[in-house]
C-alpha cells in the first residue's frame, strides 16, 4: 500500500492506496492561515507537522504496517526558511501573500532572455519575490537559513532528514529555468539571491530518502519507508485524473482555482496572463490559469456573514435567481493573478440595494468565483489550448448546485472524477511508481478512472452572460478608484 500526503493551505489530507488502485483510508487535519499585516499570508510549519500525524494516523489505521512507500504534494510557491534539520526559523510565507509587490520590480528589470528562461509572469507570493523580500527586510534570518524550501519539500525534510525538490514545484518558484530544467543560475545571480539554500532537484518518482525513526514514530508508520520526490498539488491532481497528454482541461477549486491544460511541449504564453510548469512526469508540462480567490474568498464570505454553515450557504444562495438580482461580487481579497496579475486588486460587492438579503450576497459570491474561473479559462484557451473536455476536481466542487452554476457560467459540460482528494491520490500514485508497483507515471495516468458527466449548461446560461459582462467591466474602475 502507498501513502499520499497533500499539504494544503488550510488542511493536510492523507490517503492510503492499495496496489489494485482502491483507496483504503483517508484522513485530514486543519490548521490556520494567519495575516500578521494586511496582505500577508503565513502559516506555522509545526502545525503542518502535527496535522500530518493526525491525518496519517486516521488514513492508515490498521493498514499502517502495510504502507510500503510515501509520496507528498502540496501548495505551491510558498517559502519555508529552516535550519539543516528542518527547524523553521520563521512562519512560512504562502502563495496568497502580497508583501513582495516592490520586489517584482527586480523581475521587470530582467532582460527578455532571462524572463523567457523563467517562462512565467512574476507574481507576489512566489518563492523568488518572497526571498527578495526576506533578503531586504529580514536579512539576519535570510542569512541564517540553511534551506529555503517549498512547503511539501519542508515536510519531506522533516520526514527523511534530507532536502530535495522536484521540477513541478521548482518550476513555479520564478527561480527555475524551464528551458534547461534546472535552477536558473544566471537569473539568481542577477537578482543577487542565494542559490546554496535551494534544494537539489530530483524527479517526482525518485526515492529521495527513507523515513527516519523519530518521524516514523510521529506518523505511526514503519521506519525506513522510501519517500519519493512527489509533486506540486496541481501536478499531482492532474496525474490522478489521467491528465498528462493534451486534450482534457482540468478545473481544480480549492483555496484558489486553477484551470490546467496538459502540454507535450514547452509553450510560453506571450501575453503573460497564464503560467506553464513542469508536470509530474518527464517531458511533460501543463499550462495553467491561476485565480487566487476561490475557496479562500468563499470561506471569508461564509464566516463574515454570520458564520453560516455550508448547507445554509447553498440553501440561501440558490433560493436567489441567477444573476443575484443585479448584485456582483469581485472576489479579489488577496489580489489576483490570471488575468490581471495585480496584487492590489481588491474585492467588493457592487450594486447593493435594500431589497438584497444575505442570500443575495452569498449567491453573488458563488457567481463571482465562477466568473473569475471563466476569465481564467478564456485566457488559457487564447494561448492555443484545444480543450476537448472540461473536468472538475477539488474538494470545493461537489455540491450539484455549485456544479450546475459552473457549467452554466462556463457554458461547457462538466465531467468529474470520483475522489475528493485528487492531489493526495496523485502523491500516492507517485510513491507506487517509485516503489516499482507501476512502471512509470504515464502508465499510472492511463489507469485513471474515466470522468463522468455531472452537469451540462442549462437555461440559466443566458442570465449569467449579462452578469459576467458587468463583472468584467468592474475591475478597471474599482482598481482606478483604489489607486487614486
Amino acid at each position: 500500500m502507498f501513502l499520499g500526503i497533500d499539504l494544503g493551505t488550510s488542511s493536510l489530507k492523507a490517503l492510503v492506496l492499495d496496489v489494485d488502485g482502491s483507496i483504503v483510508g483517508t484522513g485530514s487535519a486543519s490548521y490556520s492561515l494567519t495575516t500578521p499585516q494586511p496582505g500577508w499570508a503565513e502559516s506555522d510549519p509545526e502545525a503542518w507537522w502535527q496535522a500530518a500525524a493526525t491525518a496519517v494516523h486516521e488514513a492508515a489505521g490498521e493498514h499502517a504496517s502495510e504502507v510500503a512507500a510515501v509520496g507528498l504534494c502540496g501548495q505551491m510557491h510558498g517559502v519555508v526558511l529552516s535550519d539543516d534539520a528542518g527547524g523553521p526559523l520563521r512562519p512560512a510565507i504562502l502563495w496568497a501573500d502580497g508583501r513582495s509587490r516592490r520586489q517584482l520590480e527586480a523581475y521587470s528589470a530582467l532582460s527578455a532572455q532571462r524572463r523567457r528562461q523563467l517562462a512565467n509572469p512574476p507574481a507576489t507570493g512566489m518563492a523568488g519575490p518572497t526571498l527578495l523580500w526576506l533578503r531586504d527586510n529580514e536579512r539576519q534570518v535570510y542569512r541564517q537559513a540553511h534551506w529555503a524550501l517549498q512547503p511539501k519539500d519542508w515536510l519531506r525534510l522533516r520526514m527523511i532528514r534530507e532536502a530535495a525538490t522536484e521540477p513541478s514545484d521548482a518550476s513555479a518558484t520564478l527561480l527555475y529555468d524551464l528551458t534547461t530544467d534546472y535552477w536558473a543560475k544566471d537569473v539568481i545571480d542577477e537578482l543577487e539571491l542565494r542559490i546554496d539554500f535551494l534544494a537539489p532537484i530530483r524527479e517526482s518518482v525518485e526515492i529521495c530518502g527513507v523515513l527516519a525513526v523519530p518521524a516514523a514514530a510521529h506518523l505511526g508508520l514503519r521506519p525506513n519507508l522510501p519517500v519519493v520526490g512527489g509533486a506540486a498539488d496541481t501536478a499531482a491532481a492532474a496525474l490522478a485524473g489521467g491528465l498528462l497528454d493534451p486534450g482534457p482541461v482540468q478545473l481544480t477549486i480549492g483555496s484558489g482555482a486553477q484551470v490546467v491544460a496538459p502540454r507535450d511541449r514547452l509553450a510560453i504564453d506571450a501575453t503573460g496572463r497564464t503560467h506553464i510548469y513542469r508536470a509530474a512526469a518527464p517531458d511533460r508540462w501543463y499550462a495553467m490559469a491561476a485565480m487566487q480567490n476561490a475557496g479562500i474568498a468563499l470561506e471569508w464570505v461564509r464566516t463574515t456573514l454570520g458564520g453560516a454553515t455550508w448547507d445554509e450557504v447553498y440553501a440561501e444562495a440558490f433560493a436567489v435567481p441567477p444573476g443575484a438580482e443585479g448584485l456582483v461580487f469581485l472576489p479579489y481579497l488577496t489580489g489576483e493573478r490570471t488575468p490581471y496579475f495585480d496584487p492590489l486588486a481588491r474585492g467588493a460587492w457592487v450594486g447593493l440595494r435594500l431589497s438584497h438579503t444575505r442570500g443575495h450576497l452569498l449567491r453573488a459570491a458563488l457567481e463571482g468565483v465562477a466568473f473569475a474561473v471563466r476569465q481564467g479559462l478564456e485566457a488559457l484557451l487564447a494561448t492555443g489550448v484545444a480543450a476537448n473536455e472540461l473536468r472538475l476536481a477539488g474538494g470545493g466542487s461537489f455540491d450539484p448546485r455549485w456544479r450546475q452554476l459552473l457549467a452554466d457560467v462556463l457554458e461547457q459540460p462538466l465531467l468529474a472524477t470520483a475522489t475528493t482528494s485528487a492531489s493526495a491520490l496523485g502523491a500516492a500514485l507517485l510513491a507506487g511508481v517509485g516503489f516499482g508497483a507501476w512502471p512509470d507515471a504515464q502508465r499510472v495516468a492511463a489507469l485513471a478512472a474515466p470522468a463522468e458527466l455531472v452537469a451540462t449548461p442549462g437555461s440559466a446560461s443566458d442570465a449569467y452572460e449579462s452578469a459576467y459582462l458587468r463583472y468584467r467591466q468592474l475591475y478597471l474602475p474599482i482598481a482606478a478608484a483604489l489607486s487614486g
